[in-house]
């Protein structure tokens, strides 16, 4: 599962115009529903917000992956986002969030779906990486900058 066969421009948002954790799951839960990615937006957002119930996916470093498995999905789907500002996610640091990155996949597929939050995951604990995303300003840049260390690190 590579991240360039999940991301577009249409599902990378910078800024993201929601500043609470709850609004920013919404809004990008809204943006695979917009662009066709999900067809049931509820039951994609309960799910999310369950897993979040589990553990917050606030995982440090300024970085959170909300993510689910969730029944009416049939592949997997991904946004990318950067807040406008600090966000508390109640991450297991304690520190606020910038760089989001939300990934949902169905129930029957666990395959994919943990292996695209383990490169999702090793690509953010890179702090240049995560500086470089920081300083992007549009989706174009940002997706560049995904699918060029997705490249380097993980050589397809």
């Amino acid at each position: 599962m590579n991240l360039k066969d999940i991301l577009s421009l249409a599902v990378i948002r910078i800024p993201l115009a929601n500043v609470t954790k709850d609004g920013i799951i919404e809004e990008m839960v809204d943006v695979l529903y917009e662009n066709s990615r999900i067809n049931e937006k509820e039951k994609i957002l309960n799910a999310i917000f369950e897993r979040e119930k589990l553990m917050s996916t606030g995982v440090g470093d300024g970085v959170a992956i909300p993510h689910a498995k969730a029944e009416g999905i049939d592949k997997i789907a991904a946004v990318f986002g950067i807040t406008k500002q600090d966000v508390d996610f109640q991450s297991l640091d304690n520190k606020p969030v910038r760089i989001i990155f939300l990934l949902v996949g169905p129930v029957n597929q666990p395959g994919p779906h943990l292996k695209a939050l383990s490169r999702i995951s090793r690509l953010l604990h890179q702090a240049d990486f995560r500086k470089k995303l920081l300083k992007s300003r549009q989706p174009k840049e940002a997706l560049q900058i995904i699918l060029d260390e997705e490249q380097k690190c993980f050589e397809n």
